[in-house]
Order: C-alpha cells, then sequence, then structure tokens
C-alpha cells in the first residue's frame, strides 16, 4: 500500500499559477489542490488536510493575509508560504515575521510551467 502524499494547497487568483505550480509540487511528490481565492479554499474539504498553503497575498475579495487570519480563528494551524507577483514597493501588506516570494510570473507565462 502506497503512503499518502502530503497535500499542498494552492491559492492564488493568477490561472498561470494554478495551472504551472501544481506540475512542479507533483513531481516533488506532494498531492495538490488549486483554489482562485481564499473563500473558496475555505469552502472546500481540503482545509483540514492542507499540510502546507501556497498563499497569494494580494487577491480579490478576501487576501491573503486575511484568510491567515481566519484560519487562526478556526484554529487550523497551517504552515504557510506567501507569495506575490507585486514588487516590495507595490505590495500594500507588511507580514510581521514573515519573508515573502516574489513568483516569476512572467517566466510561468512564458514556458508554461516553473
Amino acid at each position: 500500500m502506497m503512503a499518502k502524499r502530503p497535500l499542498v494547497s494552492v491559492v492564488d487568483d493568477s490561472e498561470s499559477v494554478r495551472e504551472s505550480l501544481p506540475d512542479l509540487l507533483r513531481e516533488l511528490g506532494y498531492s495538490v489542490r488549486v483554489f482562485s481565492s481564499a473563500e473558496e479554499f475555505l469552502a472546500s474539504d481540503c482545509v483540514g488536510e492542507t499540510k502546507c498553503l501556497i498563499l497569494d497575498i494580494v487577491m480579490p475579495g478576501m487576501t491573503g493575509p486575511d484568510l491567515q487570519k481566519e484560519l487562526t480563528v478556526r484554529g487550523q494551524e497551517i504552515p504557510i508560504i506567501f507569495v506575490t507577483a507585486q514588487s516590495d514597493e507595490n505590495c500594500p501588506y507588511t507580514l510581521a515575521g514573515t519573508r515573502r516570494c516574489r513568483l516569476p510570473v512572467q517566466a510561468i507565462q512564458r514556458h508554461g510551467s516553473v
């Protein structure tokens, strides 16, 4: 019997990220689910199963930091990797105690994968 792969959930409003990042994560041995919004993720059955959340900071509706707060209120302690396509100067959020990873969106769009 095969061991269950850890679930990584990707929440990003960018279609190119949602299409390409899962391929890389699956190659690394993870199970992956993608969501176009924080609200979609919260409504899913994946919240309790997610072992790591790759989360866009700036999205329409509920933002990445808003989702982080909601998960904390619900008692869901999921490790989060925040990502953004915005430069530090243009990102309206400061996340204390965190480091941001800027996704190479142009490279993803050009090559169709990470």
